[in-house]
């Protein structure tokens, strides 16, 4: 089965998440800087919610390019990451209305756990999908930063209920690891073709 339409697919869905969310971003009827600062916080986590979407973008086309078989686990795994990441915009947009209460954080904090569980399990249904000397196989090995991701995640649930602002900011401490970009893929594609 040919990757293409897979990613033609995820990124098609990727790009109307983005769309969604900035729908979000009501224009001011008034034209001074005052009436912006209602939009503040629907625009922190559009942006925070931007970044992540990027993140997993920029992953799941590294994924894709190392990718050489897709079988029809692996379309399950992406549609099951695609569902996750598609509940962004909801969260994002109540976070936003909500200024950073406690429930509409927490939420938030399920959908990116959910979101990067659901990458995992896309991650090992393709390697499971690929032969143990694959690049994709030898470059996946040991997901420490998807761990650790996991680690906050949990942390900064059940913390959104005593400081939704920790919370957030441990939301944010995650996309930041993630804007260093992960090297392994791009590291054993270059070792194939060496």
């Amino acid at each position: 089965m040919s990757k293409t339409r897979l990613e033609a697919f995820s990124d098609g869905v990727l790009a109307i998440i983005i769309t969604i969310m900035v729908l979000e971003l009501k224009i001011p009827h008034e034209a001074t800087l005052e009436a912006l600062r209602p939009l503040l916080a629907t625009f922190i986590s559009y942006a925070l919610s931007f970044i992540f979407i990027g993140i997993y973008w920029n992953n799941h086309h590294h994924l894709m390019h190392a990718t050489q078989r897709v079988t029809g686990g692996v379309l399950w795994a992406n549609l099951h990451l695609m569902f996750w990441l598609s509940l962004i915009p909801f969260v994002t947009g109540w976070v936003g209305e909500h200024s950073f209460e406690t429930w509409p954080v927490a939420m938030y904090g399920v959908v990116l756990l959910l979101s990067g569980v659901a990458y995992f399990i896309l991650a090992k249904v393709l390697v499971s999908a690929h032969d143990k000397h694959s690049p994709l196989v030898l470059a996946l090995g040991k997901d420490i930063k998807g761990l650790v991701s996991v680690v906050i995640y949990l942390l900064a649930i059940p913390m959104a209920f005593f400081n939704s602002w920790i919370a957030y900011a441990l939301y944010i401490a995650v996309a930041l690891m993630w804007l260093i970009p992960d090297r392994r893929i791009e590291k054993a594609m270059g070792q194939k073709t060496k």
